[in-house]
């Protein structure tokens, strides 16, 4: 059993990661701003059954101001989740909260992580948005990362101070480069989610592009298995690791899935390519199979049939 800080807990990873941690018999303290990014009701909604839980216990608040070094005083492990979140975002008049909430958000919890005395691991989520347009496909960690949109920027800057830190503190951080992760709870943005409501109101998705873009599709009890290793795993102190779901598929293909799931065709809207998305991207994971015991289980059909059945309670 261990004391552990999960930051943006009541998001979409950040809460299957705490109820995960809740069931090892961990205490945990959850932390989460609530903003408004989207609907905060769902985000209570994702965390309302944890409350129950002896182990569990919520702050609300803004990372950037609360007291870590009271906070940090007996924890193990920090898993930082809490971030900005989302590629269209990021550009014009929206960008500072990107700097606040990825950076500068960082940079504050490093400093503390630097002088506390029991933290054993600080997992950082990262992003394979990192990459951008990766010359190489599927991508592995060496590969000089090259961001396609502001997004990607905040999220590198904050992995590049999580290394310095180490470095000059020894801060024990592990970075995780997650490829879109999917599955009930997943944030509305995200495609998904989006996809599966239109089918359920009967309304034409909107595609960007030609739909022929591909994405590897992690879904989240891949993810969290993925968080609980880089905690344990002594090897994995001071690298970065890509967490993928272990087959890159076109956009195109998954809608013809989901039409089977659904059980019906699925209008689609093509619309503008977006700014900032990467054309492709593929995870190499070989990297997390031989240092963490990466394993991704849940194939995609699977996956889309659980979040399926979530977003019909949902609406």
């Amino acid at each position: 059993m261990a004391k552990v800080i999960v930051t943006g807990a009541a998001g979409f990873i950040g809460s299957h990661l705490t109820e995960t941690l809740l069931k090892q018999g961990d205490e945990v303290i959850g932390i989460d701003e609530f903003n408004d990014y989207y609907n905060p009701a769902l985000k209570r909604k994702n965390v309302a059954h944890l409350h129950c839980s002896p182990g569990f216990k919520l702050i609300e608040g803004n990372i950037q101001f609360l007291d870590w070094q009271t906070l940090l005083e007996d924890v193990e492990v920090v898993y930082h989740q809490a971030a900005q979140a989302g590629v269209r975002a990021s550009w014009g008049q929206g960008f500072r909260a990107y700097i606040e909430r990825n950076i500068s958000a960082t940079q504050i919890l490093l400093e503390a992580a630097k002088d506390a005395k029991h933290l054993k691991r600080l997992v950082f989520a990262s992003t394979s948005s990192v990459y951008g347009d990766a010359e190489t496909l599927p991508t592995h960690e060496g590969i000089c990362p090259a961001p396609v949109s502001p997004y990607g920027i905040t999220k590198l800057a904050a992995e590049r101070l999580c290394g310095l830190y180490q470095k000059n503190f020894g801060v024990p951080f592990v970075a995780l480069r997650y490829f879109t992760v999917y599955g009930p709870r997943q944030r509305p943005d995200m495609a998904f989610h989006k996809f599966f409501k239109s089918i359920l109101q009967s309304q034409a998705i909107p595609i960007y592009g030609d739909g022929l873009q591909t994405r590897d599709f992690t879904f989240i009890s891949d993810a969290v298995a993925a968080n609980l290793a880089a905690a344990t795993v002594s090897e994995a102190v001071g690298e970065i690791f890509n967490i993928g779901g272990g087959s890159r598929v076109v956009l195109k293909e998954v809608l013809d899935t989901m039409e089977e799931i659904v059980g019906k065709r699925i209008q689609r809207n093509h619309i503008e390519k977006a700014m900032g998305d990467a054309r492709h991207t593929a995870a190499d994971v070989s990297k997390a199979r031989r240092i963490l015991g990466y394993q991704p289980k849940v194939s995609l059909r699977e996956g889309l049939i659980q979040e399926w059945e979530w977003v019909k309670a949902l609406y």
